[in-house]
């Protein structure tokens, strides 16, 4: 295939994922494949793609498409949300998902990592996604989340079992399906009227027969976690990585370091009361989400000041609006408010998840060969994250999914 072909976005300042610092004078080579050939100096690329498309974005700034890990494209919290969910369908929870994978691409989310949905509906999606069916971000799943009978989201999209036999049976159900990794619930949460969130919910046997199941089979493990006791033991023991993260100590979160366990911490969760109230949640669940505040935004801190590897995820819809932007851009700035760089924190958005994801596809960085999921903004990011609130054109595999001013109307589809 030629390589002169497609189109070229030039006049650009680019921050590609990796590197220290965003640079001007930039272009881009968006290849007919949806995957990105020359990234470099304007002049450079243009003369290297002399058939193609140019189309000139006038001094914006180009990132990389943003992946948020902690996602549920079903959600349904307890009160409304999951009385309406507990009455849909198959058909209905299918079309309620694809609408919000929709919106979770427009709000500039080209990837996602889903911690439990409901009757293999995530895997259809995927699927439809994949083939062009319906718009989505790419989508890496765990299925059915896993909880102990009665553990946390067993009344949503969590699949009980118990003892060890049990959960590596869960564990096979989920591979067996198509998962990406697996999520067990190790600890009680905000979202569980029955429990606490300092609830130890599985022994050491049943943590340890989903771990070593999963990693037989090449998955990775992340686990809903609230106690810094449980995520030591589930550390110990091999796990990858920890969601939420309520009450981690400064001690745990060495510990994690140490053994390369990333963190999502999904701070806006211990903070959203506005969302909580507009969708009907329950008083007891507010009052349990903020009372965690103080404590959970103390762990990512400790997180932060041991150097375990963080990763931006939301827990909130992506796209959900949220003190005049996304949810996942609040996250990101909530993050740089704990004591994150700039930088740190949009790599956690781009290029370090994408490396825990793994995968054929290159996401998460603007190099060649990646695939071509990219954000237009009006102002660096990399000098202040709230530079995504100007967030205007969303690109993904080359196709333009938005463009509120018309800048890329000559892109097409490359």
């Amino acid at each position: 295939m030629s390589t002169t072909r497609g189109t070229v976005l030039t006049g650009a300042t680019v921050w590609d994922g990796l590197t220290d610092a965003a640079v001007a004078g930039q272009a881009l080579h968006l290849l007919p494949d949806g995957t990105l050939g020359a990234v470099g100096p304007a002049a450079q690329v243009v003369a290297g793609a002399p058939d193609a498309t140019v189309v000139d974005l006038a001094g914006a700034v180009v990132v990389p498409g943003l992946v948020n890990m902690h996602v549920h494209l079903g959600l349904a919290l307890p009160g409304a949300m999951q009385d309406a969910a507990q009455g849909a369908g198959d058909a209905t929870l299918a079309l309620l998902m694809a609408g919000n994978a929709a919106q979770t691409l427009r709000a500039g989310v080209t990837t996602v990592r889903l911690v439990g949905e409901t009757n293999f509906a995530d895997m259809a999606l995927r699927t439809a996604i994949r083939a062009g069916h319906v718009p989505g971000p790419r989508i890496f799943t765990a299925g059915h989340a896993l909880c102990c009978t009665g553990g946390h989201g067993h009344d949503s999209d969590a699949m009980e079992a118990d003892g060890a036999d049990g959960f590596r049976r869960a564990t096979r159900v989920q591979l067996r399906a198509g998962a990406d990794l697996i999520k067990v619930c190790v600890s009680g949460g905000i979202a569980g009227l029955h429990e606490a969130i300092d609830t130890p919910q599985m022994t050491d046997d049943e943590m340890a027969a989903v771990i070593s199941t999963a990693h037989d089979w090449g998955r990775k493990v992340t686990a809903h976690a609230g106690p810094s006791p449980v995520v030591a033991r589930a550390v110990e023991l091999g796990l990858d990585c920890v969601e939420h993260g309520y009450d981690l100590t400064a001690e745990v979160c060495a510990l994690m370091a140490e053994r390369g366990v990333a963190y999502v911490p999904t701070i806006t969760v211990s903070r959203c009361e506005e969302f909580f109230r507009a969708n009907g949640v329950p008083q007891w669940m507010i009052d349990r989400a903020l009372g965690a505040g103080p404590v959970h935004w103390q762990s990512l801190q400790h997180a932060i000041a041991a150097g375990v590897t963080i990763m931006m995820g939301t827990d909130m819809p992506p796209q959900a609006d949220y003190d005049g932007t996304t949810a996942t851009v609040r996250e990101m700035e909530f993050m740089a408010e704990a004591g994150m760089t700039p930088l740190d924190v949009l790599r956690s958005a781009t290029s370090v998840p994408a490396g825990w994801l793994g995968g054929d596809e290159v996401v998460g960085r603007l190099v060649p060969g990646a695939v071509a999921d990219l954000l237009v903004l009006d102002a660096d990011p990399v000098a202040d994250v709230s530079a995504l609130r100007g967030m205007h054109a969303v690109v993904q595999g080359g196709r333009v999914v938005r463009d509120d001013r018309g800048v890329l109307t000559g892109l097409g589809r490359p």
